[in-house]
Order: C-alpha cells, then structure tokens, then sequence
C-alpha cells in the first residue's frame, strides 16, 4: 500500500492513480468477471506493479469498489431524503435516486459472493433496507400501499427485485433507466399501475431529478473522476 505520510501533489497522483485503476477495475470486471490485474493495470495505463502498490490483491481490489459503492449509496440516500410527507413520492424519489448507483455498480452482484460475503453486504445495503423499511411503514400508516407484507420483509422482498432487474442488465436481457424499475418497485407495495405510472412519469427519470438543485450534488463527479472519464491516456507507467 502507498506509504501514509505522502502528502501534496504526490498524495493527489496518488488518488488519481487510485481512482484510475478502480474505474478500470469497474470496466474490465463488467466485461469479463475474470479479468486479471494485468488485464485491468493495462485498461488503467499503469503497469501490474502499481496496482500492487495500491491493493493487495483481487479481493482489495474488489474491496476498494465496496468501499465506493458504499460511499455513493450513502451519498444517494443522503439526497434522496425530501420533505414530502407523502409516502408515495418517497418511495419512487428513493429508487430513482438509487437506481443510477445500482446501475454503475452492478458488476458486484457477481462479485459479491465469491470476493465480499454476505455480512460485508449487508453491511453495505444496511442503510438503504433501513430507509426502505421507514418509507414502506410510513405508506402503510397513511394507507397508501396495501400489502399484507410487514415493511421489513417487503422491503428486502424489493430489494430483491431491483437487484435481479440489475442482474438482467448485467446479462444484457433487460434495459432501463431506472423508471421501469421504480414504477414495479410501487406496484409491488399495492400501488395501482396507473397511479404507479403517472407518478413516475411526473418525477421523470434520473438524469432529469438530477438537474434540480437538491439533487445536482448527486451527479457531481467525485474526486479523481476527471481522470476516470477516458481510460486511453497516457503509456503504462509505474
């Protein structure tokens, strides 16, 4: 691992390079679950030994695509909160906004269970069960979903809905930008399919909700993602 006491301009080439190899890690490994860190060293213009100085292994690698995943689901949750009392737009506010973190990520649903394990993720999606469960308990309260279903078990019941549409477009089956997703994610705690529909239509897909000042902080890019747009930059260096 990088030394702890760089600091400056090398602690930033540091994070560059950290973010660099992670963005190549996100694409090689949704090419091909397979790929090797010499695969990815030479997607991240970088040379094996560098990825080595940055993790350990596969497993840190993958870990290090956790350890982000986590921060952006955080992040989407935190901007997902409105200060509508109304259940029903939380609801679909919630998936929309975690829709697009799911999306980037989703090569994890591969990797999880062979690099992570089951408590690193639960420990990951903990938060947004819990904030799923409160919006579920709140529409039952105020009698807009009607399922038999007690809101903790629905929501893990939705979660995995989400998780195995995201599969399917791991497996190249299945598109959408996140709308589908959220209108089934109604329907499935007793909304009817027009009001589900019409409701998702009015919040509009996520790029739209993130050119509202409350949620344009979700789609800033995060430190280091200049250097993650294009992964053709310069020759491999150490």
């Amino acid at each position: 691992m990088t030394g702890p006491h760089v600091t400056g301009g090398g602690s930033r080439r540091t994070h560059r390079t950290r973010a660099r190899i992670l963005e190549a890690a996100r694409q090689e490994l949704g090419r091909d679950p397979d790929s090797s860190l010499g695969d990815i060293a030479e997607a991240a213009g970088v040379v094996r030994r560098t990825v080595y100085d940055h993790f350990a292994g596969r497993s840190a690698l993958v870990e290090g695509l956790a350890e982000d995943a986590a921060k952006a689901l955080r992040h989407a949750l935190a901007t997902s909160v409105t200060p509508s009392s109304d259940a029903l737009t939380a609801l679909a506010h919630f998936v929309l906004t975690l829709w697009p973190v799911g999306d980037r990520y989703r090569i994890l649903l591969r990797l999880a269970p062979q690099d992570l394990g089951a408590e690193r993720v639960n420990e990951i999606l903990g938060p947004a069960r819990d904030t799923a469960a409160s919006i579920i308990a709140q529409g039952e309260r105020q009698g807009v979903f009607q399922a038999s279903v007690p809101p903790g078990p629905l929501s893990r019941a939705i979660e995995g809905q989400l998780l195995a549409l995201l599969e399917c477009v791991n497996a190249g089956t299945w598109t959408d930008d996140g709308t589908r997703s959220a209108t089934a994610a109604l329907i499935a705690v007793g909304v009817d399919r027009d009001l589900a529909a019409t409701q998702i239509r009015r919040l509009g897909p996520p790029e739209l909700m993130s050119s509202s000042p409350r949620l344009r902080a979700r789609s800033a890019p995060a430190a280091g993602d200049s250097d993650q747009r294009s992964l053709s930059g310069p020759p491999a260096t150490a």
